[in-house]
């Protein structure tokens, strides 16, 4: 299973910093982390990026490995 790092407003709204997750996809990644969590998880979730082993998972068909690390990070600024 990928190891799913939350922070932020992610963690807050699904309750855990990190998770243990089986997803084939980042799309389907996505799905999981927001299944039972209602709507202001959903909204939360599609605006943060993914990280997966380092790398942006800008598609929905982004790979995820069963030994994948992957970071649920919410929008942020910098200056």
């Amino acid at each position: 299973m990928a190891r799913i790092r939350l922070f932020a407003g992610a963690a807050d709204i699904l309750g855990a910093s990190e998770l243990a997750l089986e997803a084939a996809t980042a799309g389907e990644l996505r799905r999981l982390l927001v299944a039972g969590h209602g709507t202001s998880a959903e909204q939360v979730v599609s605006r943060c990026s993914l990280m997966v082993d380092g790398v942006r998972a800008i598609e929905d068909d982004h790979p995820v490995q069963a030994d994948s690390l992957v970071d649920v990070l919410p929008p942020f600024a910098g200056g």
